[in-house]
């Protein structure tokens, strides 16, 4: 099978930024838990006239000085589906404003799994259309704004930030190459986590705005909780063995494993388990959850602190409610 590599990938963010100390008053929350338990020091956060779609040009643009624009067949738009507009496609935008004349747009909905799932359904396209060169995948997240810090039962979801990533992935390309994905879903948990108003069980309305039911909100925080945390570690170590089995690796090669913010707890027992030591760890404390992107900018960091080394056997892993978790393995350099 023809090769697909990771040719070029590049990351975003606002300058604005929203620490652990804001959020502690904003919410109620002691700010120890905000920085111990949740895992927050900071998150940025998009200014007001600054948009996912805006982010995610900002993240592409400098790619193109690595990638022609001409070579480039596809953009596909995997990030927050907290868009510029409800019921509308970044993915066109994005495809315009970098001048792609020659790709097609479209998505790839999975909230904060998306990065796995992008990456298996970029690989596979070029694998399955011999004319096709490159694919920009470019994601990007304002789920900051969908924060109601009064709203207790969302309290897990308050490490939310804004940021973008893009990368391009390469037929034929030799280096960093992506290899198989694993994903697994559990559709039990479909009804947990939702912005409640503005789709068609709840159309927007003066009293949809006035109950402030346009934030994101969990239905049943206990029992989400009680269901979820038995079972969420063993499928984020499931599916990460399981991507590196179906690439013809030993889950023992696993080198570095970027992830997504989740509570410091659960990321240090899925490092412990997954076999990286605390050195060539990258826990996203300074910018929190940004949905799909997490998985590259863990890589990004990764790559300035000089932690991966040729031949490295990387795991991108992620988890988005629904609930599905999924994990790309990729050998390094």
């Amino acid at each position: 099978m023809e090769k697909v590599g990771l040719r070029a990938f590049n990351i975003y963010m606002p300058a604005r930024e929203e620490t652990a100390a804001e959020i502690a008053a904003r919410s109620g929350l002691p700010e120890a838990v905000v920085r111990e338990k949740m895992g927050v020091e900071r998150k940025r956060r998009a200014d007001p006239d600054e948009h996912v779609s805006d982010m995610a040009v900002k993240a592409a643009r400098p790619l193109l000085a690595q990638v022609a624009p001409e070579e480039i067949d596809a953009v596909i738009y995997f990030g927050s589906p907290h868009k510029d507009y409800a019921v509308w496609l970044a993915a066109p935008k994005i495809q315009y404003e970098l001048g792609l004349r020659q790709a097609v747009a479209f998505e790839v909905a999975a909230v904060s799994v998306g990065c796995p799932i992008a990456l298996n359904v970029a690989r596979s396209l070029l694998l399955a259309n011999p004319g096709m060169r490159s694919v920009l995948l470019v994601g990007a997240s304002r789920e900051g704004a969908l924060i109601d810090y009064a709203n207790a039962r969302s309290r897990f979801m308050f490490n939310f930030g804004d940021g973008a990533a893009a990368a391009i992935l390469q037929r034929g390309y030799g280096h960093n190459l992506v290899l198989e994905t694993a994903a697994v879903t559990d559709g039990s948990f479909h009804d947990f986590v939702k912005v409640p108003a503005g789709g068609s069980k709840l159309p927007a309305s003066e009293a949809t705005v006035r109950e402030r039911l346009h934030f994101l909100d969990v239905t049943d925080p206990a029992e989400m909780k009680q269901r979820l945390d038995p079972v969420s570690f063993e499928r984020f170590v499931g599916v990460a063995r399981e991507a590196v089995v179906k690439s013809g690796h030993r889950p023992e090669e696993i080198r570095f494993v970027a992830m997504l913010h989740t509570k410091r707890s659960l990321f240090e027992q899925v490092m412990a388990a997954l076999g990286v030591p605390p050195e060539r760890q990258v826990y996203l404390d300074q910018y929190g959850h940004m949905s799909a992107i997490d998985p590259l900018v863990a890589l990004h960091k990764a790559v300035q602190r000089r932690l991966l080394s040729p031949g490295d056997l990387v795991v991108l892993l992620s988890a988005g409610t629904g609930y599905t978790w999924g994990a790309t393995a990729l050998r390094w350099g």
